[in-house]
């Protein structure tokens, strides 16, 4: 069995975005329940089909496999009706690891998160300058929670709507 060791955050500043380009995500989901998730997901000329377990802290089940751009496409038009999150993805080597930022488009702009993928829960790293607040197993910033509540429609306190991210 495949497992996804991952931590999310916030992002506190700008200094990322000069580091790379970013890849344009379309991403939806044919199954959302809360032990469970199935998406599909095109990145470029690229397309995934991901089944994802409950999560248990940061680590949860997860299986995925590559498909035909044509059969992502045609899911994604099909079956995943407004079931879908698109964003940029950048990834930026830190420290020896990859970041992950997406950056949310759509009713889910102007939210950006940071992920790093760990090998085991209690690995060490370092934290850039521009990674804010941890949001690790709060199940708001889970894409399959964003596709049924985005972000603008969140009632944002003072310091809690990230604008500058």
């Amino acid at each position: 069995m495949s497992v996804e060791i991952e931590r999310k955050f916030l992002i506190a500043n700008d200094n990322w975005k000069n580091q790379v380009r970013g890849i344009r995500y379309r991403q939806g989901y044919i199954s959302i329940a809360p032990d469970r998730t199935v998406r599909v997901r095109t990145s470029g000329e690229t397309a995934m089909l991901t089944i994802k377990g409950e999560s248990n802290g940061v680590s949860r089940a997860e299986f995925e496999y590559e498909i035909p751009v044509e059969d992502a496409n045609e899911i994604l038009n099909t079956m995943c009706g407004a079931y879908i999150i698109e964003k940029i993805r950048y990834k930026i080597p830190y420290a020896g690891f990859v970041w992950e930022v997406d950056e949310f488009l759509g009713a889910n702009s102007p939210l950006i998160l940071a992920e790093i993928e760990l090998e085991y829960e209690d690995q060490l790293f370092e934290i850039p300058d521009w990674i804010g607040d941890e949001v690790t197993g709060d199940p708001r910033y889970y894409n399959a929670y964003l596709v049924r509540n985005p972000y603008l429609t969140w009632q944002h306190s003072e310091g809690d709507y990230h604008e500058n991210q």
